[in-house]
């Protein structure tokens, strides 16, 4: 596998970008980069218009919307983004095990609807800002962090969704009470050589992917860099060497 071939099949690069213009921008310079995430602020900005430009240049998108309400208003948002043929959405496992479980059904039947692919719908275990006395101290949780985001992943994983989204830092033991067939995204990577910015539960690109995510999402290393496409190439040859 060349230097750039895992990258491409395993990083998602968030546009975390306040408009359309911003986006494209960053689309056009890094060619190579095969899959995107979408976040609240993006398509708050421009609504499905920027998923439409992303599928007309053959683009992968991670729909991250992170939905979180009643099982009613889950199930409808979720038939409503399955329409659009994205291939990741998220719903935080919070929501509990019916919304859950609506949310499944009805990403199913939304895309039927339109005669797409449906998505894999992956729940969010626990933010990756959260640090393990935030969780204790300001949600009162009683689990230590690493339990309660298993907890999260196992409720999920019996409600038939696809996988989560996890930190770094608990990917290896969600691997291993998961199963394989288990999808796990991982946010909050940042390489040796980036800013760790707020992101409380890190690891590197290779030590994540050794560790078992699935896929990385990797944002401001890159897209804050002065040159982005540089910045791809460093986490590109970061990860070439467990290729």
């Amino acid at each position: 596998m060349g230097s750039g071939e895992l990258a491409q099949q395993r990083v998602i690069v968030a546009l975390d970008v306040p408009d359309q213009e911003s986006a494209i921008a960053l689309v056009d310079r890094l060619e190579e980069v095969n899959f995107f995430k979408v976040g609240l602020e993006l398509f708050t900005s421009t609504g499905p218009k920027i998923l439409e430009v992303l599928k007309s240049r053959q683009k992968r998108i991670f729909l991250d919307l992170k939905f979180d309400d009643i099982p009613n208003t889950v199930a409808g948002a979720c038939r409503s983004a399955a329409r659009y043929g994205v291939d990741l959405l998220t719903i935080h496992a919070t929501c509990g095990r019916e919304a859950l479980k609506a949310a499944t059904e009805a990403a199913q039947a939304g895309a039927a609807q339109a005669g797409v692919k449906p998505p894999k719908l992956i729940a969010i275990t626990l933010l990756t800002s959260i640090s393990a006395r935030q969780l204790a101290f300001d949600l009162k949780i009683p689990l230590e962090l690493p339990e309660y985001a298993l907890e999260m992943a196992l409720m999920a994983q019996e409600s038939g969704l696809d996988g989560v989204v996890c930190s770094p830092q608990e990917v290896a033991q969600l691997r291993q009470s998961c199963g394989d067939d288990f999808l796990l995204v991982c946010p909050g990577v940042r390489p040796t050589w980036a800013d760790k910015a707020d992101q409380k539960r890190s690891l590197t690109p290779a030590q994540a992917i050794i560790a078992g995510a699935d896929y990385l999402v990797i944002g401001r290393p890159i897209t804050t860099a002065a040159e982005p496409e540089l910045a791809w190439k460093r986490i590109c040859e970061d990860l070439s060497a467990i290729a």
